[in-house]
């Protein structure tokens, strides 16, 4: 089996995985806060499922208008979509989607894991439920580069992040132990930068 085709595995399992939680939300679960600032699960589901509905060309006009401020028009569409579709609408384009072929902009089919992973991590640890397994997320760790990394903007420096559940150590320094989620929400700036033990 080739590295993409062990990506696009995990990244399908992975939707599988998200959609069967999502099926089982009450309303007040899907217009809870996720761990996105200001987005509530519906928002990040509608995230999630963009690609599935919007053109290519759509999705360029659609930054184009935001001055190509990638952030801003991934929020504007995703308040957008969620104006316009129902909570099992958004389920459905998961679920419709689970094998789509889509991978973003230079990020090969290790971003589009990363970002199903990233984005399922909002969703479940806002709602305490299940996470991703770990050998997924040491999979996107394992394949994340230094500037997949310093798109988030946190800082390592003199910090090593060491898994306690998987083969995944980040950064020079201290070494502080963790679960491999949270390795991952910590370098996508969802959790705090530990402090080392005695420091």
């Amino acid at each position: 089996m080739t590295t993409d085709t062990m990506l696009a595995t995990e990244t399908f399992a992975e939707r599988e995985r998200l959609a069967h939680l999502l099926a089982g939300l009450t309303p007040e679960q899907w217009s809870a806060p996720s761990l996105c600032t200001g987005w509530r699960v519906r928002e990040v589901v509608a995230h999630i499922t963009t690609a599935y509905r919007l053109a290519p060309k759509a999705f360029m006009d659609g930054l184009a208008r935001e001055n190509f401020d990638f952030d801003r028009f991934a929020d504007r569409q995703a308040r957008a979509d969620t104006d316009a579709l129902s909570d099992a609408d958004l389920l459905a384009s998961l679920r419709e989607n689970v094998r789509h072929p889509w991978q973003p902009p230079g990020g090969g089919q290790a971003g589009a894991l990363s970002h199903d992973v990233i984005h399922g991590l909002d969703i479940t640890e806002a709602l305490g439920l299940p996470a991703v397994p770990p050998e997924r997320i040491a999979l996107v760790l394992g394949n994340a580069g230094e500037k997949n990394l310093e798109y988030f903007g946190v800082n390592l420096d003199g910090l090593r992040l060491v898994a306690t559940d998987a083969e995944v150590s980040l950064g020079e320094g201290d070494p502080v132990e963790l679960p491999v989620k949270d390795v991952l929400l910590t370098v996508t700036g969802r959790r705090p930068v530990p402090t080392p033990r005695g420091a």
